[in-house]
């Protein structure tokens, strides 16, 4: 009973810790529901562009947006497709989409044609994490820009984890380690499967 008591509690004081670090516009490596990411305010520029600086990453490869549920997404992408919303409500695994628009998150976030990729999270940390912040919360994989994509805590580079402001101390769910499926929806509602 003790130990599910600490675990309440680290749970608790992690995602308060997360979320202060968040709001004052720092960067934070969290366990999502696929691989360790690196995450900030989705709203905030200046923090988005932290992160592609630390990642070395071009700011023209754009980043994954996380949300908590259907009417955050709402807000950012407006009307949601039936076949989206098919997808959405019956996932077999964590499903990212692109939308042709979106709206509400830092400008540097968005692609050049104006897309956005967005995925509906059901895993408990990063659902109250984005639920505390009240934002969308950015997700991009733990590493450096081309290099590969950690599958565990323990491959996460030095330099991810010292530029960072807060690591959460929490494992991930049962899909660590395995990066969600992509699909694109089409201006005409098609879905294309980027990477299933």
């Amino acid at each position: 009973m003790a130990s599910a008591k600490s675990a309440a509690h680290n749970f608790k004081e992690s995602v308060e810790q997360a979320t202060a670090v968040l709001r004052a516009g720092g960067l934070i490596l969290y366990p999502t529901d696929t691989v360790w990411g690196i995450g900030c305010d989705a709203t905030d520029a200046a923090a988005v562009e932290r992160i592609f600086k630390l990642k070395n990453r071009p700011d023209t490869k754009s980043m994954i947006c996380l949300v908590h549920n259907m009417a955050m997404l709402r807000r950012l992408v407006g009307t949601i497709p039936p076949e989206a919303q098919t997808i959405l409500e019956n996932p077999v695994k964590p499903t990212t989409i692109v939308y042709p628009r979106a709206v509400g998150v830092a400008q540097n976030l968005v692609a050049k044609d104006g897309s956005l990729a967005i995925r509906l999270v059901r895993d408990d940390f990063c659902e109250a994490l984005i639920a505390g912040l009240d934002q969308p919360l950015v997700s991009t994989s733990a590493n450096i820009s081309g290099m590969p994509t950690p599958s565990s805590f323990d491959d996460v580079d030095s330099l991810i984890l010292k530029g960072v402001d807060y690591v959460v101390p929490l494992q991930g769910s049962d899909f660590k380690g395995r990066p969600s499926a992509i699909l694109k929806l089409e201006p005409d509602q098609s879905i294309t499967v980027i990477r299933s």
